[in-house]
């Protein structure tokens, strides 16, 4: 399984290199299901190889002058200091036994997990439909929406911090209609933003995570390969064609977790 789950760590950084987003989506259940790690270490595990990796991904965007600086501090800001206090503060706070409904115990794992698949089902959603914007939106005069732009940066980070996940099918289309990037810009501008929030919130990590570094390091070095080749390959293939693949992708992922943690336990 092990192998298998190096092998799914590629494809994770491919998935981000390609479409910018929705590719951090698979490291929890790759973690989870494939490395048996413990669903709530797992979502801290996660905030470091996606932050890592999405660090090394917005190099080449920033060599290419495709990351808006201004945009990344106003929409960063408020999801760096909303993961931070997440990890810190609100996931220690979560019991290990939540509720329970008859014989079956919603504990603090499946909770985590049942969180992720709801987030899965909702990234799978902005992935399949047709956008609007495309990537020939003209880059006009930036208006900012400081408010929505603030409120939608915190609910970023909170749901990052509670399931590890990146949120780049979220911030991607908020940075578009929100900001008025363009959809390269806007890519490039949310690898800045996801690697910020994701490796400041495992800093904020509680002392009650054990981290295996030798695992974390040997993921995050595989999807750094995977990355460099969905950046190569993305300069032959259109990701947006790909995107409603790796949605309906998604969509059963979340579906399956959903079943696993609750009909099948």
């Amino acid at each position: 399984m092990e192998i298998i789950g190096y092998i799914a760590s590629i494809f994770i950084g491919i998935a981000l290199g390609l479409i910018g987003g929705g590719g951090s989506i698979l490291t929890v259940p790759v973690l989870v299901y494939l490395f048996a790690v413990d669903a709530v270490a797992a979502t801290a595990y996660s905030l470091f190889i996606v932050g890592l990796t999405s660090s090394v991904g917005s190099f080449s965007y920033f060599k290419n002058g495709l990351v808006n600086i201004k945009t990344a501090i106003i929409f960063g800001i408020p999801s760096i200091v909303a993961v931070f206090l997440t990890r810190a503060y609100i996931v220690p706070a979560i019991p290990k036994e939540v509720f329970s409904i008859g014989d079956f115990v919603v504990t603090k794992s499946i909770l985590m997990m049942l969180l992720f698949a709801v987030l899965m089902i909702a990234a799978s959603y902005s992935m399949i439909k047709k956008d609007k914007k495309n990537s020939n939106t003209e880059p006009g005069a930036q208006k900012f929406n400081y408010p929505v732009i603030l409120l939608e940066g915190a609910v970023v980070g909170v749901l990052t911090g509670l399931v590890g996940a990146g949120g780049g099918f979220l911030i991607i289309p908020a940075l578009v209609v929100l900001s008025r990037l363009p959809m390269k810009e806007a890519v490039g501008t949310s690898l800045v933003i996801i690697a910020a929030k994701s490796l400041i919130g495992f800093v904020g990590e509680g002392g009650e995570t054990m981290i295996n570094w030798k695992l974390l390091a040997s993921v995050s070095a595989f999807a750094i390969v995977g990355i460099f080749i969905g950046t190569m390959l993305s300069k032959k293939i259109d990701g947006a064609k790909l995107k409603p693949a790796f949605g309906w992708f998604v969509l059963v992922m979340g579906i399956y977790i959903i079943i696993k943690e609750t009909l099948l336990k």
